[in-house]
């Protein structure tokens, strides 16, 4: 969730979730482990057997497939399938705070179609589901679809991430299978669990054989996020400005109500040579560039998901299975932020030698350290919690008719319910001296205050606003899908499918909001509600910065008594003890998609030519009502309906029995987030003084991101369980969506009448107007010896490179949100170059890999119009080294321990547009990423 209140601080982002356990339709292509091992291969175990696994998937499937597989159950080789997929070819990981990988993208786009045994499931009013939620223990293979056929889901730009489970008639009988884990948090020094149990049996019986299964685990979670920033770049006078400008030395140029002394939101920023100028009342005014803040957010977290999921399944005879199920998968998560503000402005005071209060960078008018008199400063104890239930029921059939034919049906029904709330106080001091250093070396700034005493005195603290605000969300979905097909051992066509998918989606979302300006002369040892709190430790001794500070911590008060203490001071403020909920969006989607597709054969030049080709007919049809928060939630009801066929097309080709090509066309989809299409505004006051406020608000009219995909791809399998191969790759996609803004009027808004009310703001709303071209190569290597000697037998290689370029079209707009025109730029979240390396052993009783990803620095998003300066906020190059050691005991027991960031790598962020700015001089956030260590223990018996 992300904290409001506060633009320029670094946001908590919850991983909300939902798994779920079903048995779909085979919506995707049956890979190499269903098949009987040939000649060709050799049957292997441990950690050599899952890398050996995923070449077969991917030799065996006429898509482009990049599997993990799981060589027995419990044994899926990482801690979770996230850390697992960053290993897969094309994939990069991103966004590690909390101690897992919150982002996933194939080839640079990051909207793969997650899916649970060919089903698309989803979290509340989201169309996703969270992989970090699935045990290890019921993973069976996890599929990476670079391409699709008409039978799978058409969404999905990025590709497909299917995940599939285990099932009762999977086992011969009855099979036992758990782990339990000790997973040690560096930066929180906190252990955490994480432990499940799988119990499945099977019988023969008078009616058919009979299946049971039951699966549970349970995670949690206690993590620190630690993360140091300087502030935006903003221009201030010089120490001698010209007459007539108005200005004093050292004085910040705010950019006026209408923007008349610069335009803050530039592409490529203001001018950073010397001696550049500002049109001042007239007068041509030189100026200095420099930041106007420091922030330190020391956030500590704490997340459990629980999971319980149980599958019935009856195959009456040989030619027919029923499975029934149900899932339960929940999601709690609690942070306390400790924010430590302070402005980096000149507010009265200068040194008594103001030329020498500052250095500048040199060649340019950026000031890299200065030291400022009487700045402002205030602390926010800002505390939130997230609490997720999501279920899932399930009945699926398949009936094998005649000797050739295949009959699927699936029915499901999903629920799942979200529900957030936030409540921070934020606490004034007065003015401090500051002598700071933006960035002392490493993009880390340094910085201390005149009055260090300060920072941690609760007498030095008034307490100033309240904010009080949650969300909730539900969604719920019923899906139908029927699937039959056709097959021939001769002749070109072997091979008919079709199919019918019918989905009925509905999603809402409520909102609170409430708050209130300070209570005038009430410092904090005088609150009387709740204990302060002050931190310890902050950024492991990476910076020569503050470490400690005191607040209020809301976590020990008594809300409505904090209430009721702001309603004295004020009563005109509508706060509420019995908060409730305003409805502010519904949605119902109707998905109906039907599909046709074939299979063919021939022989070219002695060798088989593969063919699959098919089209598949998706209709959609919105209903959707928003509530205008602004106007007593009046109700608006739009209804929109679309429809496309998209065509795709397969060849595969045997060169030899070792050497093999493919090729793929393929058109995909990518459907609006259901909150991109709400337009209320969300607003935030004038935090940081400069005339406007800020919001955001989704687009009732935002259309499908169409994409044309094309994929060669050339393989050779140049030794028993070893492959090289290349794929090149391109996609052409239109109406992508991006954020505009545009200067709004929104008198009398529900904002709180404080300091930081207006009613002028920067509106920015998501619109399809861009259109892009994102290719690319990948290079993938697996290699394991066949002649390496004793206890070198086992040690193999297995490792990959993407290398892409991307350029989509960037609107420009004037103040009024009207495009007066189009720049280039990359893809946001697209490294050019990213790799990953291991080198694997697996010898007798003894598996291990060291890992090593690496990912070039990206372009991560556009920054706030606001006060970006410039706007192109970029991700400094990532990366991890990863350890996974496992000793089998015997055949039921193993011992495992991982390492996970072992050289303790940073993710930073800077400022860059073009070929202005670079990490030294343009140096924004710096955020610590934990470094884990885990012990456990997993066993199976049958």
């Amino acid at each position: 969730m992300a904290l409001k209140p506060f633009a320029f601080c670094t946001a908590s982002v919850f991983a909300l979730s939902l798994a779920s356990v079903a048995q779909a339709q085979e919506a995707v292509p049956q890979a190499a482990d269903d098949t009987e091992a040939t000649a060709e291969d050799i049957i292997v175990t441990g950690v050599r057997a899952s890398i050996v696994g995923a070449i077969n998937s991917r030799k065996d499937n006429i898509q482009i497939v990049d599997s993990i597989v799981a060589e027995d159950v419990g044994k899926l080789p990482d801690n979770n399938v996230v850390e697992a997929l960053q290993r897969v070819t094309g994939i990069q990981i991103t966004d590690r705070a909390g101690g897992e990988a919150g982002t996933i993208s194939i080839r640079g786009l990051t909207d793969p179609l997650t899916t649970l045994n060919g089903r698309n499931i989803f979290t509340a009013a989201g169309t996703s589901f969270a992989l970090q939620d699935i045990s290890a223990n019921l993973v069976k293979k996890v599929d990476v679809y670079k391409t699709r056929s008409a039978d799978q889901i058409e969404t999905g730009l990025a590709g497909q991430i299917d995940v599939a489970t285990r099932r009762p008639l999977d086992f011969d009988g009855f099979t036992i299978s758990g782990l339990a884990r000790g997973i040690y948090s560096e930066l929180a020094d906190k252990f955490n669990p994480n432990v499940a149990l799988l119990v499945s049996n099977r019988w023969e019986t008078g009616i058919g054989d009979i299946g049971f299964l039951v699966n549970a685990s349970y995670t949690r979670a206690q993590y620190r996020n630690q993360n140091l920033q300087a502030g935006a770049m903003v221009p201030f006078a010089t120490e001698t400005p010209p007459a007539g400008s108005g200005l004093t030395p050292l004085e910040r140029i705010f950019p006026g109500d209408r923007n008349q002394n610069w335009t803050p939101g530039l592409d490529a920023g203001l001018p950073i040579a010397p001696g550049s100028t500002l049109n001042i009342n007239g007068v041509d005014t030189p100026y200095y560039l420099s930041r106007d803040a420091v922030i330190a957010s020391d956030l500590y977290g704490k997340r459990t998901r629980p999971s319980v999921n149980a599958a019935l399944q009856w195959a009456p005879n040989d030619r027919s299975v029923y499975t029934a199920e149900v899932f339960y998968t929940g999601f709690r998560g609690k942070t306390f932020n400790s924010l430590n503000f302070s402005f980096v402005d000149w507010w009265g005071n200068l040194p008594a030698d103001v030329a020498n209060s500052f250095e500048l960078y040199d060649g340019t008018n950026i000031i890299k350290s200065r030291q400022a008199g009487a700045v402002a400063g205030f602390n926010s104890g800002d505390t939130a919690t997230s609490k997720t239930d999501s279920y899932v029921y399930a009945f699926n059939a398949k009936w094998d008719v005649a000797d050739r034919g295949k009959i699927s049906a699936d029915v499901a029904y999903q629920d799942s319910k979200n529900e957030t709330s936030f409540f921070a106080i934020r606490t004034d001091r007065g003015p401090l001296d500051i002598d700071v250093d933006f960035n002392a070396g490493g993009g880390l700034p340094s910085y201390s205050f005149g009055n260090q005493g300060v920072l941690t005195d609760p007498a030095a603290w008034t307490v100033g606003n309240l904010f009080d605000s949650g969300t909730k969300n539900t969604g719920s979905a019923l899906t139908v899908m029927l699937d039959g097909e056709y097959e021939w051992d001769e002749g070109f066509l072997r091979r008919i499918k079709a199919g019918f998918r019918y989905d009925n989606r509905k999603a809402d979302s409520y909102v609170r909001d409430q708050g209130a300006g300070g209570l005038p002369g009430v410092t904090l040892d005088q609150f009387g509600e709740g204990t302060p709190f002050t931190n310890s430790g902050f950024f492991d001794g990476r910076a020569d910065i503050p470490t400690s500070w005191v607040l209020a911590d809301p976590r020990t008060m008594n809300r409505d008594a904090v209430r009721s203490l702001y309603r004295a001071v004020n009563p005109s403020l509508l706060l509420s003890d019995q908060l409730s909920f305003g409805h502010v969006f519904g949605i119902n989607e109707i998905n109906t998609a039907a599909y046709i597709m074939a299979d063919g054969e021939i022989e070219l030049f002695g060798r088989p030519l593969q063919v699959q080709g098919g089209v598949r007919f998706v209709a959609i049809d919105t209903d959707y009502d928003y509530f205008d928060r602004g106007a007593n939630f009046a109700q608006t009801s739009v209804s929109t309906g679309s429809s496309r066929f998209l065509p795709s097309f397969t060849l595969r080709y045997g060169i030899t029995d070792n050497l093999r090509v493919r090729f793929n066309y393929g058109e995909t989809l990518r459907r609006p987030a259901f909150g991109d299409l709400n337009p209320n505004v969300t607003l935030t006051g004038d935090l940081s003084r400069i005339g406007f406020g800020t919001g955001s608000a989704g687009n009732a009219s935002l259309g499908a991101t169409h994409s044309k995909n094309f994929d060669l791809a050339l393989e050779w399998y140049f030794e028993r369980n070893s492959a090289i191969y290349a794929t090149a790759f391109r996609r052409e996609i239109n109406g992508l969506v991006v954020p505009l803004t545009a200067r709004e009027i929104i008198p009398n808004n529900y904002l709180p009448r404080n300091e930081t009310y207006t009613e002028t703001f920067n509106i920015t709303r998501p619109v399809n107007a861009s259109n892009g071209v994102l290719k690319g190569l990948e290079l993938g290597l697996t290699y394991f010896p066949t002649y390496l000697p004793g206890i070198l037998n086992g040690l193999g290689f297995t490792g990959s490179a993407t290398i892409l370029d991307s350029e989509q079209t960037i609107p420009v707009v004037n103040t009024a949100g009207e495009i007066t025109g189009s720049t280039k730029s990359a893809f946001f979240g697209v490294s050019k170059l990213s790799y990953n390396a291991t080198l694997a052993y697996d010898n007798g009783p003894i598996g291990a890999r060291l890992s090593y990803i690496w990912r070039k620095g990206f372009l991560q998003s556009n920054e706030g119009r606001s006060f970006a300066n410039p706007i192109g906020f970029w991700r400094a190059p990532e990366k991890s080294l990863d350890l996974q050691l496992t000793w089998n005991v015997n055949d039921d027991i193993g011992v495992t321990f991982d390492a996970v960031n072992l050289t303790k790598a940073k993710q930073q962020n800077y400022y860059k547009f073009g070929d202005v700015g670079n990490p030294t001089q343009f140096n924004s956030s710096t955020l610590l990423i934990d470094r884990t260590f885990a012990v456990g223990v997993r066993f199976k018996f049958d």
